[in-house]
C-alpha cells in the first residue's frame, strides 16, 4: 500500500524541514531536497540517486511520479503521498509542481572532474556567499556550456535549496567541484590551464585575451574581489571596462560577459 502523510507534525515531515533549513543536517545524512518536476528530472539526468519521492495528488498525477521513480530504479526510491496542507508546509515556492524529492549528495572533488577535450573552459568563483549569485553563476555556466564550474572556499552549502531554485536545476547540469584556493590553483597548473583572474590590478581588457586554449576564468566577490593568491598566480589579470561611476558589477553579470566572450572566440 502507498504510504500517506496528512499531518505537518509528522516526524518525517519535520525531518524534511530540517534538511531544507540546516546545512549540517544535509551533510550529516548525506542527502538534499529538490522541489519540482523539472529540477528533479535534471537531477536524475545528471545521475543523482533518488531516495524518496513525496508527491501531492492535488498538484501532480501519480503516473508522472511513477515515471520519475523509474528513472532512478537502481536506488528503488520510496514514493510517499502527502496532503496539500503538508506540501504547502514543506514547499518553498508558491507556484509549484507537487513533487519533492530527496537525493543522495556527492562529494564534488577536483579529482573527479573529467574533461572531454584538451582545451576546456572553466569558471572559477572564489568565496561566493549569496545563494542567488551562485545559482546565477551556474545558469550562466550551463548556458555557455563550460566544461566545469569550480567553487573555491565556498561560504554556502551547494545543496542549499535557494541555490537549487535560483540555478533552475543547473547545479545538476554542470560539472561542479569544490576546493580551497591553493589546491584549485595547483589543479589548474598541473592541467596546463591558463588562469585569467578578473581584477583591477595589472589587467588587460578581457576581449584582448585569447581564450581558445585551455582557460579558467576566475571571479571573486563584489565586496572584496579575489584574494592575492589568485593575482600572484594568474596567467593574466583581466578587466571589464566600466563607463559609469562605479568600478564593479554583480559577479554573475561579470562572469557572463567573460564566459560568453570566451565562448564566442571558440565558435569562430
Amino acid at each position: 500500500m502507498l504510504k500517506k502523510i496528512t499531518s505537518a507534525q509528522n516526524r518525517e515531515i519535520k525531518r524534511l524541514l530540517q534538511l531544507q533549513d540546516k546545512s549540517r543536517n544535509r551533510k550529516k545524512e548525506g542527502v538534499f531536497i529538490v522541489e519540482g518536476k523539472r529540477e528533479t528530472q535534471l537531477a536524475l539526468k545528471g545521475g543523482y540517486e533518488a531516495v524518496h519521492f513525496y508527491f501531492c495528488p492535488n498538484l501532480v498525477d501519480f503516473d508522472e511520479v511513477i515515471k520519475l521513480a523509474k528513472a532512478s530504479e537502481e536506488t528503488s526510491p520510496e514514493i510517499i503521498e502527502i496532503s496539500l496542507e503538508v506540501y504547502e508546509k514543506v514547499a518553498y515556492r508558491g507556484s509549484t509542481e507537487g513533487v519533492i524529492t530527496v537525493f543522495n549528495s556527492r562529494e564534488h572533488e577536483l579529482k573527479d572532474i573529467v574533461f572531454k577535450n584538451q582545451n576546456p573552459l572553466i569558471l572559477v568563483a572564489e568565496a561566493p556567499e549569496k545563494p542567488g549569485n551562485i545559482g546565477a553563476l551556474l545558469r550562466t555556466a550551463d548556458a555557455a556550456a563550460v566544461d566545469a564550474v569550480i567553487i573555491a572556499n565556498p561560504k554556502t552549502d551547494l545543496y542549499n535549496p535557494n541555490i537549487i531554485r535560483s540555478s533552475v536545476g543547473c547545479v545538476f547540469t554542470n560539472q561542479v567541484a569544490i576546493g580551497n584556493t591553493t589546491e584549485i590553483i595547483e589543479f589548474l597548473k598541473n592541467k596546463n590551464i591558463g588562469i585569467y583572474a578578473a581584477a583591477l590590478q595589472s589587467s588587460r581588457v578581457y576581449h584582448e585575451i585569447d581564450f581558445s586554449p585551455a582557460s579558467a576564468i576566475v571571479v571573486g566577490t563584489e565586496a572584496t574581489g579575489l584574494s592575492d593568491q589568485w593575482l600572484e598566480n594568474s596567467t593574466q589579470n583581466i578587466i571589464i571596462p566600466m563607463q559609469g561611476a562605479i568600478d564593479s558589477m554583480n559577479v554573475s553579470v561579470a562572469a557572463g560577459i567573460l564566459i560568453f566572450e570566451a565562448s564566442r572566440q571558440r565558435s569562430i
